[in-house]
């Protein structure tokens, strides 16, 4: 009998003298502190903060998220009005940490596009906090 096994999933570290936001699952790390947009956004199941990015610095945005994986796009309607939004997950554990936003339909609501929600409830402060 043969035996597959499941590949390790690889795992990337941010700079440590970062201040950053990791997976309160795993540990897993998902964003910098410099990436932070705003504290003030709604999840689905809670309170939520808005990520510029969820890359390493200094690299292209898809192929290299830190640990954070992406699923389909699909239409929803949120808070904010119809958006379409792709899930996100923590690509160690993976529990589902929150969307991306890849179009908003509203003007006002552009700004969004390409930016990425956290829910708080899946992440923890993690080096450099005081």
């Amino acid at each position: 009998m043969v035996r597959i096994s499941k590949p390790k999933t690889f795992q990337a570290y941010l700079d440590d003298c970062h201040r950053r936001y990791s997976c309160a699952h795993c540990r897993a790390h998902l964003a910098n502190h410099d990436d932070l947009i705003s504290k003030s956004f709604q999840g689905s199941q809670g309170r939520a903060y808005l990520f510029n990015s969820v890359t390493l610095p200094g690299t292209a945005p898809c192929p290299c998220r830190v640990n954070v994986g992406c699923g389909p796009a699909e239409e929803r309607v949120l808070l904010t009005g119809l958006h379409a939004v792709a899930d996100i997950h923590c690509e160690n554990c993976k529990t589902t940490l929150g969307w991306k936003y890849e179009q908003a339909f509203e003007s006002s609501q552009k700004y969004k596009e390409g930016k990425y929600i956290i829910e708080l409830n899946h992440m923890i402060k993690d080096n450099g906090w005081d």
